[in-house]
């Protein structure tokens, strides 16, 4: 009898060791802001078909989860894999094969990498993007002289960090038919003295930039794979790629089925005839990696080049107010056709009038509270008496902390000490509706979304500037950053029932970090370092 006692304790026992479930991941000894609701903080989460089987404490999932891939965090913090609302993906990867004029201080500095650059690439355009003429002494657009002496024969096009102004050489003027005395909506072809001074603004650029070539499909292959690796590098596993033709989603999609793109990517179509003939025929497209169910929409140009439209003159420039990029018939009929097709409107505004127009629009379509979730990318300058508008018809702001870490050095140029106050006024903007989607803007501005943290809850830029914060009344909280790099960018795509935060049924996607951004040092949040980033359960990038 007590032999077959034994024997029954033995089975029991047997059965109770093997009733843990099978999964393909474990990470476990570890520090995990899940950014559910309550914003709980756990230590283990099991993971499988590249989605979240369950969290909890190390000792729960250990027991009651077994798998042959297992992660000790030791101690380190992990995150839901972060996301930039507001990004130009397709474009930075294009721009990596370009010559970089980030943090060139003068036009000499431009022309001495440029002529390095050429050396290197030989052949075809010279195309390079990133100069600011605010970052100079002398901050004045240059002129075309020295471009047409170096590269007389070659065509050159150089665009401005924000991509609303670029300078070009003749050969490239004389390519796209450029004349003096040139006119357009919503941009400026540059004269002076009677002769084109090459310097394009806002739609003027597109002149020159529609006749260069298009790259290759190695090329693009190539510059999506650089683009995707430096955003695993930093933590980011999804993009909203904002202003993309429906040829290059498609370039993405196939991309993404073949495995060899793994970066998520919420793409908005941009605001062209063929974009919508695709779209609306084809209907919204949503896989596991890939959404399209919106349009990006331009209302305005950049404070920094003058193109945002004001409801007052520039500060700095006597009776000129900017410009609307198109008629306001255009938006109203654009918002009427996407509203009629239940798709999202993402809308580029930067000044107070540009604001005003699109909100105004806005609300006659979505006449009140509404779950549209359409968007105002940017939401840069807001007259005091249009922010109540973002709440009684549910708009989203989109905003970019950077932006205003990078104008504040002049932004009180441009707009004045009093109507600056409106301007990158996050946390006014976040109690219109409880949440606020955060991104770069990149290549814009820098790609780092610890940039991201440190502009919203320190307001401050990369140098520490300054000391105590740029209108610190317009602060987020550590919390409300990291939600807004999170679960609302998430919510701002529609689809913070699968990512945005770690709790059972999302995807694993996360992202392991040296320090923890809820408590590092103002000094110490750029020093942050990421150590893995998972998609799916899968580690896209490690240390």
């Amino acid at each position: 009898m007590r032999i077959l006692i034994k024997l029954l304790l033995v089975s029991f026992v047997f059965i109770a060791c093997n009733t843990a479930s099978n999964v393909d991941l474990i990470v476990y000894n570890a520090k995990i802001y899940t950014v559910d609701s309550s914003f709980s903080i756990a230590e283990a989460m099991a993971i499988k078909d590249g989605k979240i089987a369950a969290v909890g404490t190390t000792k729960d999932i250990t027991t009651n989860y077994s798998a042959k891939d297992k992660v000790d965090a030791a101690g380190k913090v992990i995150y839901p894999g972060l996301i930039d609302a507001h990004a130009h993906f397709y474009r930075y990867g294009l721009g990596l094969q370009t010559a970089d004029l980030v943090g060139t201080t003068s036009w000499e500095d431009i022309l001495t990498k440029l002529q390095a650059f050429a050396q290197q690439n030989q052949e075809g355009w010279l195309i390079g993007r990133g100069w600011d003429q605010n970052d100079w002494d002398v901050k004045q657009y240059p002129t075309k002289e020295r471009l047409d002496q170096l590269f007389p024969g070659r065509p050159v096009i150089l665009t401005r960090i924000d991509g609303h102004a670029a300078i070009a050489n003749q050969k490239a003027l004389d390519l796209a038919g450029v004349k003096p005395g040139a006119t357009l909506t919503g941009g400026e072809v540059e004269v002076k003295d009677g002769k084109l001074t090459g310097v394009l603004i806002d739609n003027a650029v597109d002149l020159v930039s529609s006749k260069i070539p298009a790259a290759t499909p190695a090329q693009i292959k190539k510059a999506l794979d650089q683009a995707q690796q430096n955003c695993f590098a930093v933590g980011l596993t999804t993009v909203d790629d904002c202003g993309l033709d429906y040829r290059e989603v498609l370039t993405i999609d196939s991309l993404q089925k073949k495995g060899e793109l793994k970066m998520r990517v919420y793409a908005m179509l941009s605001d062209a005839k063929q974009n919508y003939d695709y779209i609306f025929d084809k209907g919204k497209i949503k896989t596991d990696h890939l959404s399209v169910r919106s349009f990006k929409v331009y209302a305005d140009g950049a404070l920094g080049s003058r193109g945002a439209c004001l409801l007052q003159p520039y500060t700095d420039r006597p009776n000129w107010y900017g410009f609307l990029l198109s008629p306001l018939s255009h938006f109203d009929s654009v918002a009427n056709i996407i509203a009629s097709k239940d798709f999202q409107m993402c809308t580029h505004a930067i000044g107070d009038s540009g604001n005003r127009a699109i909100l105004n629009i806005y609300a006659k379509y979505l006449k009140g509270k509404n779950d549209k979730r359409w968007r105002i990318e940017h939401a840069q300058v807001i007259n005091q008496a249009d922010f109540d508008l973002f709440g009684q018809n549910n708009i989203v702001p989109s905003v970019q902390p950077t932006h205003g870490t990078s104008d504040m050095y002049w932004a009180a140029d441009r707009l004045g000490n009093e109507r600056v106050k409106g301007a990158y006024a996050y946390k006014q903007l976040l109690q219109q509706n409880g949440w606020i989607p955060l991104g770069t803007d990149f290549p814009v501005e820098d790609i780092s979304p610890f940039k991201t943290f440190l502009a919203s809850v320190f307001r401050q830029d990369a140098k520490g500037y300054p000391a105590g914060g740029f209108q610190m009344e317009n602060a987020l909280s550590r919390e409300e950053a990291i939600r807004g790099m999170t679960i609302w960018a998430a919510k701002s795509n529609f689809e913070e029932g699968e990512k945005g935060s770690l709790e059972k049924g999302k995807f694993a996607d996360f992202v392991i970090l040296d320090r923890d951004l809820m408590t590092v040092l103002p000094t110490d949040v750029l020093k942050t370092t990421v150590l893995a980033t998972y998609i799916g359960g899968n580690r896209v990038y490690g240390k």
